[in-house]
């Protein structure tokens, strides 16, 4: 094209050569089928520069980025089609609990549904890990054994609920033992959720989970989704909003930290929801997210800005 002249393209066409600007087809007027009038003020060059979104040596994802969609167009777009990605982990799901049944049974006398294992698969599965639901054990050494037994043959990392805290029949922790895992630690300063057991038999990992379902919900956020991710090579940073505090928070003793549901009071403040402890599994059903009091804080005032960790 030379000075004076102009040529028709579709959007996203090459540029043709010659020409410095690309004005839309909205600021034209057709005088006769060879000649246009601008008929805006001014005009941005429309035009896209070859390096513009990515140059040679930039680097398009790095080491350790959990994939989103964002990236497999940003991976698309430099011909990456077969990236280096860690597998997910193989994830066993079990419950323990012979008064526990399954959530389409109807509970007899002191029985109760399994609210746990359903919770924790869809935990999982929002993370992109299929895993494997391995049914309920009896609270028997045997029974436990068996299904642990069964876990360890396919899987890397195993979510037991109950039977880990000091009761008769909180068989855990020993039965793990007895299989060859190696605790870690045994308990954890957070409420909900303090009986928490850890333990290793070479590249197996297995989670000993409190029975109460918002402990086991606020346990597997804090500290086996940040495990689980870590795994894989990702550094979790959870999302995190700032808001105010629209109601005070009180507590009778500051020995752990505390993970307090929350929901939206308004647009830029979260109030506490009504919550009965750690078998009030409803109450997460309104929360938009969980804010943590730290250990050695007997309150929080209202007004204050705290850090509402979304869930």
């Amino acid at each position: 094209i030379a000075p004076g002249e102009c040529a028709k393209i579709m959007t996203g066409a090459m540029v043709p050569d010659g020409a410095d600007c690309v004005i839309m087809i909205e600021a034209t007027e057709s005088l006769n089928t060879s000649q246009i009038r601008f008929t805006g003020e001014q005009t941005a060059p429309n035009i896209c520069y070859r390096g513009e979104d990515i140059r040679k040596g930039d680097i398009v994802i790095r080491k350790g980025e959990r994939i989103l969609p964002q990236h497999i167009a940003a991976l698309a777009t430099v011909g990456c089609v077969m990236p280096l990605v860690v597998s997910r982990p193989r994830i066993a799901i079990m419950a323990t609990g012979s008064e526990i049944v399954e959530p389409a049974e109807k509970p007899g006398e002191g029985q109760i549904r399994n609210t746990n294992s359903p919770q924790l698969c869809a935990q999982a599965t929002m993370l992109g890990i299929t895993p494997t639901y391995l049914g309920i054990a009896a609270d028997t050494s045997e029974s436990i054994s068996i299904t642990l037994k069964q876990a360890c043959l396919h899987h890397n990392v195993i979510l037991i609920s109950g039977g880990v805290s000091a009761g008769d029949f909180d068989l855990v922790p020993g039965i793990m033992r007895e299989n060859g895992f190696e605790i870690l630690f045994q308990k954890v300063a957070v409420k909900p959720g303090m009986p928490i057991v850890f333990g290793i038999r070479d590249d197996i990992y297995c989670f000993g989970l409190p029975g109460n379902p918002v402990s086991t919900f606020v346990v597997f956020e804090i500290l086996v989704k940040p495990f689980l991710f870590k795994l894989m090579g990702h550094d979790l940073q959870p999302p995190v909003s700032r808001m105010t505090l629209a109601q005070p928070v009180v507590r009778k003793k500051a020995d752990r930290d505390s993970w307090i549901p929350v929901r939206h009071a308004d647009m830029e403040s979260v109030e506490p929801i009504d919550y009965h402890g750690s078998a009030h599994l409803t109450a997460l059903t309104e929360a938009c997210g969980l804010i943590c009091m730290p250990r050695g804080v007997m309150e929080l005032k209202k007004g204050i800005t705290v850090n509402v960790r979304q869930i």
